[in-house]
């Protein structure tokens, strides 16, 4: 599939600001099944930019602006050609005791992605889920599926119900959030469970695509967020716990890491006496005629 992607996000200040400085992971990786044909981010006011790659691999574009503005926005643009992912084979049916004991042996590759963070701490309620999903005879496929499909029935995907700095644990006492509280609920019991897993930031088509069965998805009003589990072979498996499957064509890589913290679009400061306001749009159009 072919798809055009822009992402906007625009900050207004109540007041000019004198100085900002924003870092952005906006570039998508080339990965086996997206290839970039063409990407671009754009800011205004323009101002000096340096790029460099983060400890979690994510290509990053430093924004310096040191004179007054009232407003600056980015723009990211991007066309992208995604093909079905590859299917992941005997890992999928290994027991998953076995799968954690082959993983153990790699811990240093993984450590970052067992250890509770922050935003996404381990234990407590995700104990319980992780006993009950997890449980050490089941196949990995079929374990990781049952959580991935438990979340998105037993969460109310509602906007506006959380914001970026609201506790795990207050998402699971109101069982309800945005595709980032799914992501970080997934991540927290597989963690629990000493499955490596993180967070990926990316871009999805929610629109229905042509011919019948199409499904409208949920996740592109903004960037989406999910969920990708390490198999024994080092090969990573996507799940959408906010769409109750696993991931596919229509969804874009742009970042990972171990929370939405890591792999934040655009995150940065200002410096000012006023407030400040973000509006977030993405659009991403699935392109007719010929791909490579």
């Amino acid at each position: 599939m072919l798809f055009e992607v822009v992402h906007t996000t625009d900050y207004r200040y109540s007041e000019p600001v004198s100085e900002a400085y924003l870092e952005a992971r906006l570039t998508p990786p080339h990965r086996e099944e997206q290839q970039i044909l063409s990407h671009k981010i754009e800011f205004q006011p323009g101002a000096a930019m340096s790029d460099y790659v983060d400890y979690f691999g994510n290509s990053t574009t430093f924004y310096s602006m040191t004179l007054r503005h009232e407003r600056l926005t980015v723009t990211n643009r991007m066309s992208v050609q995604t093909k079905p992912r590859e299917p992941l084979g005997e890992a999928l049916a290994l027991p998953l005791a076995e799968a954690r004991q082959i993983l153990a042996s790699s811990l240093t590759d993984v450590f970052d992605y067992l250890q509770p963070t922050p935003a996404v701490p381990t234990g407590g309620m995700s104990t319980d889920w992780a006993k009950k999903f997890l449980k050490g005879s089941i196949p990995v496929g079929e374990a990781v599926e049952s959580l991935n499909r438990a979340i998105h029935e037993k969460f109310e995907y509602k906007p506006g119900s959380t914001e970026l700095n609201t506790p795990l644990a207050a998402v699971w006492k109101k069982r309800a959030g945005v595709c980032q509280d799914f992501a970080h609920i997934m991540l927290s019991v597989l963690r629990t469970a000493g499955i490596p897993a993180r967070y990926v930031c990316g871009y999805i088509e929610s629109d229905a695509p042509p011919g019948p069965g199409g499904r409208k998805l949920i996740g592109s009003v903004a960037t989406h967020a999910w969920v990708e589990v390490l198999l024994p072979g080092m090969e990573w498996l996507a799940l959408d716990p906010t769409n109750d499957q696993w991931c596919g064509e229509r969804h874009i890589t742009v970042s990972l890491g171990r929370d939405f913290e890591d792999a934040a679009p655009v995150r940065g400061m200002f410096k000012g006496s006023g407030s400040q306001s973000m509006k977030v749009r993405v659009t991403m159009r699935r392109l007719t005629g010929k791909t490579q």
